[in-house]
């Protein structure tokens, strides 16, 4: 059982290269009665490697430098946005007017550019810009050819897309956003130790003023599915009412409450001050909603698909967190009556989970 406590430490070390934003860009395709019009809008900072806006040298980039260098921006648009009809191509016509837009505080360029190529059932679309310098890059594609609409998300591992409006919308819709949640929540570092600092005294109770093993395993489930369903029911709520747009919070002092609760969690451990933790989840795990919610943001959502993106995304968190908690759970199980693991790894674990808290809060305040 000694490597469990050099598992606990490659994990958290590797955390530490992990981000916590997500490099986003947004296709927008509308099929019309006789063109298919469409907008690309791209982070200033992931096109900027690729072509060289700052002419002047001087560290910034005015809009004159952006127009100057139009003809790259549409040379690019053409070769990472590739759209085909029936295994046919459809050359596309790129606008050179382009535009600034923002998105969490970003500034966007966006490229506007349409084709005759109309479909009336389905369409195939590869996207491959910026994956060689990010592999966590992601662009979300919506889709609408009257009533219909469709919504996608490329990744690396999904380069290409054979969308069909008629037949399969709201099922990939479902299976995109899903498959985001389970990503988000193995991938957002501040979420995974906040469960793991509540994981770590689970398997223990608090006599004497020490930590011992609890020897009833039907304890342990239940005191961590209190834990895990009032964390789940909270974040559930706010993500929902955040993403409906029924609520506003400010995403600074989100993120910076986040990081409060993960050192909480952490010192409550190495110095209790609340032994029960129900409520005090359910509060943080209100916090945590918005932070999803703010990542669900990022991805975007279609107007007409809002509430399947929605609860399809919040599918997706559950899933990853209770595959995290199976992967975890027994582990601490195992090890929670040895002497190593109530006065060493638990109690290191948290120090090391504080620390990474008060470096986040230090970088959100």
């Amino acid at each position: 059982m000694k490597y469990i406590y050099l598992l606990f430490f490659a994990l958290f070390f590797s955390f530490q290269s992990l981000a916590h934003q997500l490099s986003t860009s947004y296709i927008a395709l509308n099929n019309e009665t006789d063109v298919l019009t469409g907008s690309w809008q791209v982070a200033l900072a992931d096109i900027e490697p690729y072509i060289a806006f700052d002419v002047s040298g001087n560290g910034e980039i005015t809009w004159d430098e952006v127009m100057i260098n139009q003809q790259d921006v549409a040379d690019f648009t053409l070769e990472n946005i590739i759209i085909n009809k029936e295994n046919l191509p459809c050359p596309l016509l790129i606008d050179p007017q382009l535009q600034l837009d923002k998105h969490f505080n970003q500034s966007y360029l966006v490229i506007f550019f349409e084709s005759k190529c109309q479909f009336t059932e389905s369409i195939s679309l590869r996207y491959n810009a910026f994956f060689n310098q990010d592999a966590n890059h992601k662009a979300i594609v919506h889709v609408t050819s009257g009533n219909l609409v469709a919504t996608r998300v490329f990744t690396e591992v999904k380069q290409n897309h054979k969308i069909d409006l008629k037949s399969s919308s709201n099922l990939q819709t479902f299976t995109q956003y899903s498959q985001q949640g389970i990503l988000h929540i193995w991938f957002g570092i501040d979420h995974v130790l906040f469960l793991l600092a509540l994981l770590l005294t689970c398997v223990l109770s608090r006599k004497e003023k020490q930590w011992q093993a609890i020897k009833s395993k039907k304890l342990i489930f239940k005191e961590t599915a209190i834990l895990i369903t009032a964390f789940t029911l909270a974040h559930s709520i706010t993500l929902t009412m955040t993403a409906l747009d029924l609520m506003n919070p400010s995403s600074r002092w989100v993120e910076l409450s986040i990081a409060l609760s993960v050192l909480f969690a952490a010192l409550n451990n190495i110095w209790p001050v609340v032994l029960r933790l129900g409520w005090v989840t359910f509060a943080f795990g209100l916090l945590h909603g918005m932070g999803f919610a703010s990542v669900l943001g990022e991805l975007g959502l279609a107007t007409e698909q809002k509430l399947l993106s929605v609860l399809s995304f919040n599918f997706g968190v559950e899933l990853g967190q209770l595959t995290l908690l199976a992967l975890i759970l027994p582990l601490l199980m195992a090890a929670r009556d040895k002497t190593w693991y109530q006065k060493w790894v638990m109690p290191t674990s948290s120090t090391v989970i504080a620390m990474f808290a008060i470096q986040w809060s230090i970088e959100r305040f």
